[in-house]
């Protein structure tokens, strides 16, 4: 019977580390629009540094600190947007169908839909 208690605690111990991983990374929110993104058409009031979202069916979204940590490197859904509010050494963003997205650095629209798939640019500091 220890040995079943021992388990639960190690298992509880680690989902609550993974959970407090999860919350302390930098400014990463991804969301669909039931909890609370904006709508297409709609513009959210706080973009942030940069505001992506995906209008397309879908399109892989990779976000890192140049030279350093990587944000965020997924394939992201019709919906979902997501948001970073701070970039102080800046970030490198590589978006896989440019034509599936909506971005915005610094509350000002990027128009990328034109550009080749894996398209790449940089947002200084």
């Amino acid at each position: 019977m220890a040995i079943v208690g021992a388990v639960v605690l190690l298992v509880t111990l680690l989902a609550l580390g993974g959970f407090f991983l999860y919350r302390s990374l930098p400014g990463t929110d991804v969301s669909a629009n039931a909890s609370g993104a904006a709508s297409e058409g709609e513009q959210p009031e706080d973009m942030g540094v940069l505001y992506i979202r995906v209008i397309g069916e879908s399109s892989e979204v990779f976000v890192r600190i140049p030279g350093g940590d990587v944000l965020m490197d997924q394939e992201m859904s019709q919906g979902q947007s997501v948001d970073y509010n701070r970039a102080e050494q800046g970030l490198e963003v590589t978006i896989g169908d440019p034509s599936a997205v909506e971005v915005f650095v610094n509350g000002e629209q990027r128009d990328i839909s034109d550009e080749s798939a894996d398209y790449s640019f940089t947002i200084d500091g």
